[in-house]
């Protein structure tokens, strides 16, 4: 049977699951699936026809009164070749046809471009459709009569003269998809012939917005996106907040668009518009939709969505000299090196390390350092709040390879400390306070003490001093650093620059 997976037709066996079909697929393990099962497309007709005359074009919005309906059914189709009976400052009328409509002679009141019936002479032989060039009261012989009101093309009356023909009518159809969606994260879902799936939400990022964008591309950097928040016109991921997002391109939410929050309470929150939505400034734009819009039409709070951003990342923090090399080729981009430019070392820091920006200058430098000056560290989830303080400063939020920077070192303490942010320190509570700390321990100082903020190691065990040298309850501990210690500290001086990573590089 075929199927179509993200747009390419595909031969599978009958049966085959949807595991089978995606293989090779942009897809996160988990990640939400959109199949669609049919497409019917419905023709109908609408309440609009189209005028055509001599003049030009109107069109008539019919309303939903017996009369209108007996013009659609018994009337519109005789009105061809009928000629403009007369002009007046009140009323344009066409005709005339012949009706069974009953004389009325009470006076009614019409708003401008009413459409109307009149009976010429108080006769229904004589029947016209009349269009009110302004507001007035007329005893026009049909009663009100009214059917409609002219919508498009009202400049015409101004236009018509007597004389002037109708050359057609005709109603205006509508045509409306409808499809058969399923959205699901069992790969082990049947499909059938022609069958059409999409694995991923592609956007398209948006060049006059480049710092939005990045936080974007962070925010998507392990391949999806988890919802945080699901509404009827948004959806919204919280997942890196207290961030500085510029106010770049700010313009209207359409339905696929992509925005970030660049101020006030919720800064960095990300939304998906399922809706429009009006201009606001507080609100960035990164990016638009260009598939998977049925995949977040069913996203609820806590499901996660593949991304694919166009373009993709490119930040080479992470890698080897030489594969940095091969993966910014394929992005368009030179590199240089610096630091430690053999093929082995590790790519600690890119200059600029923003997308767009790498791609605009078309040229970056990777300052490498050797592998073994990449020291390994493992946090803990424990302490949510202080352990993403802790990512944000060294920069582990968004890329591989964190820095930090020697506050105070000294022969023989048994601790060393780095630099860290009082102003984002502030929001460190105190946590339960340690019994013993180890060597190798990282800790905060939190809000309880002075200095909260302070990032060390603990270089000794200790009952009483945590890794910034706090008694228990001014310390958050939040991980442990599991490499080689003694490598770390010889030779390391204030001010000196330590690179760490959670990952195996």
């Amino acid at each position: 049977m075929q199927v179509i997976v993200n747009g390419k037709e595909k031969k599978l066996k009958a049966g085959a699951t949807l595991k089978t079909a995606i293989a090779g697929e942009p897809y996160e393990k988990g990640a939400l699936v959109s199949v669609f099962l049919s497409e019917e497309k419905v023709v109908k007709e609408t309440s609009d026809f189209e005028i055509v005359t001599e003049a030009g074009t109107m069109v008539m919005r019919l309303n939903d009164s017996p009369l209108a309906k007996m013009w659609r059914d018994k009337v519109a189709m005789s009105m061809n070749g009928v000629n403009t009976r007369w002009v007046t400052h009140d009323i344009v009328a066409f005709g005339s046809f012949p009706t069974d409509l009953e004389v009325d002679r009470n006076t009614y009141h019409y708003s401008t471009y009413d459409c109307f019936f009149a009976l010429g002479g108080f006769d229904n032989h004589t029947t016209y459709i009349m269009v009110a060039r302004d507001s007035h009261n007329g005893s026009y012989g049909a009663g009100q009569g009214v059917i409609g009101r002219i919508t498009v093309g009202r400049h015409i009356l101004d236009s018509i003269r007597e004389g002037d023909r109708i050359t057609g009518v005709r109603p205006l159809m509508s045509e409306t998809s409808t499809e058969n969606v399923i959205v699901t994260d069992d790969l082990s879902y049947k499909l059938e012939e022609g069958y059409r799936v999409e694995t991923a939400v592609n956007i398209d990022l948006d060049e006059a917005s480049p710092e939005t964008a990045e936080h974007l591309l962070v925010l998507s950097s392990k391949g999806y996106i988890k919802a945080s928040e699901v509404t009827g016109s948004f959806i919204s991921c919280s997942d890196d907040l207290d961030v500085t997002i510029p106010s770049e391109h700010i313009d209207i939410r359409d339905r696929g668009s992509v925005a970030v929050r660049n101020n006030g309470v919720g800064t960095g929150r990300l939304f998906l518009y399922k809706e429009r939505r009006q201009l606001s400034p507080s609100h960035t734009n990164a990016g638009k939709l260009t598939q998977g819009m049925s995949i977040l039409s069913h996203v609820k709070a806590g499901d996660r969505f593949t991304v694919q951003t166009n373009p993709p990342r490119a930040l080479s923090v992470g890698l080897t000299q030489a594969a940095g090399a091969e993966f910014l080729k394929a992005a368009g981009i030179k590199q240089v090196r610096t630091g430690d430019v053999s093929d082995d070392a590790i790519i600690a820091e890119q200059t600029p390390e923003h997308t767009m920006a790498a791609l605009k200058a078309g040229e970056v430098e990777t300052f490498g350092v050797p592998r073994d000056r990449v020291f390994k560290i493992k946090l803990s989830e424990d302490d949510p709040v202080s352990v993403m303080y802790f990512r944000k400063i060294t920069g582990l939020n968004h890329k591989p390879v964190g820095i930090l920077k020697v506050q105070f070192t000294f022969e023989g303490l048994p601790m060393v400390t780095f630099y860290g942010d009082e102003m984002k320190g502030k929001n460190l509570y105190p946590q339960d306070p340690f019994k013993k700390v180890k060597k190798g321990d990282i800790g905060l100082t939190n809000q309880a003490r002075p200095h909260h903020g302070l990032i060390g190691i603990r270089l000794q065990d200790s009952k009483e001093y945590g890794p910034t040298g706090e008694e228990p309850y001014g310390t958050n501990i939040i991980g442990k650093f599991v490499d080689d210690l003694k490598k770390l500290m010889d030779g390391l001086s204030e001010e000196d620059i330590v690179y760490i990573t959670e990952e195996s590089l």
